[in-house]
């Protein structure tokens, strides 16, 4: 530790992380660890923030879904959820609500990256591993990624 120069508080150094982003509690616990000095005091300061409504895995939730889901599926989506150690009901509902939009947040993936139909199977298995990557299902894929090229959704 520098002695000469000021080294924010557990609480401080969550309360920075919280004011960029929503973050859960087993996010900030990995990234303050390191900080800990005294057994105890990281659990501490987290049950006082937690306490307080600043640490809330629901809105860490709803945060990660609305930043993410213009542009990842829900399986990327799921795996990063977990990534940040949360689970439970609120990541069932947020994956549930996500099903209804997964093909056309698919679709809107898919043209921002290419706009046009494949032009042969090499260029058709290019687009569909594209979305799969993101996060999309295969099924979702390939409706997107037409053998017989894009069909423009009458409605837009």
């Amino acid at each position: 530790m520098n002695k000469s120069g000021f080294q924010p508080s557990l609480k401080g150094r969550a309360l920075r992380l919280l004011s960029q982003r929503e973050h859960s509690r087993t996010e900030l616990e990995r990234k303050l660890a390191q900080h800990e000095e005294v057994p105890g005091e990281l659990a501490k300061a987290l049950d006082e923030l937690q306490a307080r409504d600043f640490i809330n895995d629901g809105r860490a939730v709803d945060s990660l879904v609305n930043r993410r889901a213009g542009k990842l599926g829900s399986a990327r989506i799921k795996q990063e959820l977990a990534t940040k150690g949360l689970s439970g009901e609120a990541v069932s509902q947020a994956l549930e609500s996500l099903k209804d939009t997964e093909f056309s947040r698919a679709q809107e993936v898919w043209r921002k990256k290419f706009g046009t139909p494949p032009q042969d199977p090499h260029e058709r298995t290019k687009h569909m591993r594209f979305l799969i990557t993101r996060g999309f299902n295969a099924e979702v894929a390939r409706r997107v990624v037409k053998a017989d090229g894009w069909v423009d959704d009458p409605s837009d």
